[in-house]
């Protein structure tokens, strides 16, 4: 399945035919007072956030785009999220049923559109990162939450072990902090750290003396602030750009308390977001490369991912790391082989975009 074709690039490559879903468009409910949007998966992301941005909601989750064309279902069959994922939750987190096609040709609907819905179980919330796996997404509900009443943004110039330590304990108190972002070098010395504080605008004035007595940081301009923001998003900056042919940007997924780590074949700077959680950089895209990374990763409690390869790096390179080399992959791979046996058991659908 594809919407806007804006990933096409990610995951691991497939020869399935191709079905576009972006003919089956349109919001079909939006409830402001309820906190809930209902819209076919063909529906482009911008028109979703055009008609939330009227009433003063977001998706919190900030979904990237990347690209103009990018689809309501396409966003969540990536199940990607941006810089506030890690305040405000994960996507799967916000939705709350779906309208699903499987594979044997059934129109099955699960969840429903309200955030109190406890009938059955959660199936809507296995589409979220599926990659059209298991099912043809039709429709969905997600909740939806009010924009922040006031933000600000505040950068300084601080170590990556430094940082680390000041997010782990500012992440323990009550404070109004929705996004963090630092980007330097992985060999030491001092980075650019960017953070973002988000909610009442009490809360966000008093937060900003707490920090600077740590960090002594300036605030951005609300303008630009919103444009690095953005950009880290959709991976405008540097750090994500220029890959070169033979490159690969990698993505590790790391636990909260996992310090630097020695990324001996990084090319360039290293970006930090979600407190350090989601790490990237570029690095050599050959299959030793990625074995050191998986395994730096593994050993540190994560994952790695081949995010977006360079234009000469065989595209039938396995991209994401193999359930069998994760903890508990026995468990884990065992409740994927019934699921994909439950909604798909003819493998009709590009089971091969995960491993």
């Amino acid at each position: 399945m594809e919407g806007g074709g804006t990933k096409s690039w990610y995951g691991n490559t497939n020869s399935y035919a191709k079905l576009d879903t972006r003919p089956y468009s349109g919001i079909l409910e939006y409830q402001p007072e309820e906190l809930v949007i209902t819209a076919c998966a063909g529906t482009p992301l911008k028109e979703i956030e055009a008609a939330l941005a009227e009433k003063n909601q977001v998706l919190a989750f900030e979904p990237p785009h990347f690209g103009h064309n990018a689809t309501f279902g396409g966003a969540i069959a990536a199940g990607l999220a941006g810089p506030g994922r890690i305040s405000a939750g994960n996507l799967r987190d916000f939705v709350l049923g779906a309208r699903i096609m499987d594979g044997k040709g059934q129109d099955l609907s699960f969840g429903g559109k309200v955030m109190k819905n406890v009938a059955g179980y959660d199936v809507s919330r296995l589409m979220p990162g599926s990659m059209g796996t298991l099912s043809l997404l039709l429709e969905a509900s997600v909740k939806v939450l009010p924009k922040p009443a006031a933000t600000a943004t505040l950068r300084c110039q601080l170590s990556q072990e430094k940082t680390l330590r000041l997010l782990n304990e500012w992440a323990g108190q009550p404070l109004p902090l929705s996004a963090s972002c630092w980007i330097g070098s992985p060999r030491g010395g001092d980075g650019e750290l960017t953070i973002r504080l988000a909610g009442a605008a009490a809360a966000v004035k008093s937060a900003i003396p707490l920090m600077n007595a740590a960090i002594d940081a300036v605030e951005v301009d609300p303008v630009l602030a919103q444009i690095f923001w953005s950009e880290l998003r959709e991976q405008h900056l540097t750090v994500f750009t220029n890959l070169d042919s033979a490159d690969t940007l990698y993505r590790l997924a790391l636990p909260a308390a996992c310090g630097p780590l020695a990324i001996k074949n990084a090319v360039g700077d290293i970006a930090l977001e979600w407190h350090g959680q989601q790490r990237w950089f570029k690095a050599p895209g050959d299959d030793a490369t990625f074995a050191s990374i998986k395994a730096l990763a593994n050993a540190n409690g994560g994952h790695a991912t081949r995010f977006k390869q360079g234009s000469s790096v065989d595209p039938s390179k396995q991209r994401f790391t193999l359930l069998s080399e994760q903890a508990h992959s026995t468990a884990l791979e065992a409740v994927q082989a019934r699921l994909r046996a439950a909604f798909d058991p003819a493998g009709v659908f590009a089971t091969s975009r995960l491993p």
